[in-house]
């Protein structure tokens, strides 16, 4: 985790929660009077109700604004905290980054009294329904083809869990892998790229080549054609998940 010392370090002007996944995250959390946020990052989709948020980066810590939560700057797999801690734990788009997956987990059940609430991404799903990833940057992937966790490993460590669809919003405020589907040319953006870790992780070497036929189909209206389809849609399922587990 400490790669987001480097990565995070555009994550408050990219990373902007978005209310509408916001609120499906809160209502998962459902009526929980307390939540710990593990690997919170800049302090997005945290609740009110938060009373305490784990984070590895100091870089992505400093970035928290004031009316952030409380934080500490440690690991999902030793958290700092006494058994039954919170009603609810949250941890959003941060299990791929864990050294120890099963470890992490089990801090989670160990911490959590009542629910544990994860968002994270299906890898097979993502990889076929994002034209970015399928059409332009294939390699770009590989190293979330590895490091992505399978849904059903998941909700096996969770002991069980509720599976729902996150839709992702044409003009998503929240800059992580798929929320520019429906604006292409924001990911010519380095900026942009410099906030979604499978891209600012792959490095400008592997991106170049898809970026420039991406630059050149928009500029012929090539892309325009090919994905007219997308360009009616709201909001699309490219493979974002909420996993909801009752303990």
């Amino acid at each position: 985790m400490a790669i987001y010392d480097t990565l995070g370090a555009t994550y408050g002007r990219t990373r902007q929660p978005d209310p509408r996944i916001a609120a499906q995250i809160h209502a998962a959390l459902g009526d929980a009077a307390d939540v710990v946020n593990v690997g919170a990052g800049t302090g997005s989709y945290e609740p009110p109700g938060t009373v305490l948020a784990i984070e590895p980066s100091h870089v992505m810590l400093a970035q928290r604004t004031p009316r952030s939560a409380p934080a500490v700057c440690a690991v999902a797999e030793r958290l700092p905290l006494h058994d039954d801690a919170a009603d609810a734990v949250l941890a959003v788009l941060t299990v791929h980054h864990w050294t120890d997956l099963e470890a992490g987990i089990a801090e989670l059940r160990r911490v959590a009294r009542r629910r544990i609430v994860i968002l994270t991404w299906d890898q097979p799903v993502f990889r076929e329904r994002f034209w970015l990833v399928r059409e332009y940057l294939p390699h770009a992937v590989a190293l979330d083809d590895v490091r992505a966790v399978p849904i059903d490993r998941l909700v096996a460590l969770l002991g069980g869990a509720r599976r729902e669809q996150v839709l992702v919003p044409h003009d998503c405020t929240d800059g992580f892998g798929a929320a520019y589907w429906r604006r292409p040319h924001a990911y010519l953006e380095p900026q942009v790229r410099a906030g979604i870790s499978m891209f600012a992780q792959a490095g400008e070497d592997v991106l170049a080549p898809g970026l420039a036929r991406l630059d050149e189909d928009l500029a012929t209206g090539r892309w325009h054609s090919r994905h007219a389809d997308l360009l009616t849609l709201d909001s699309i399922d490219v493979g974002y998940r909420l996993l909801v587990a009752d303990l």
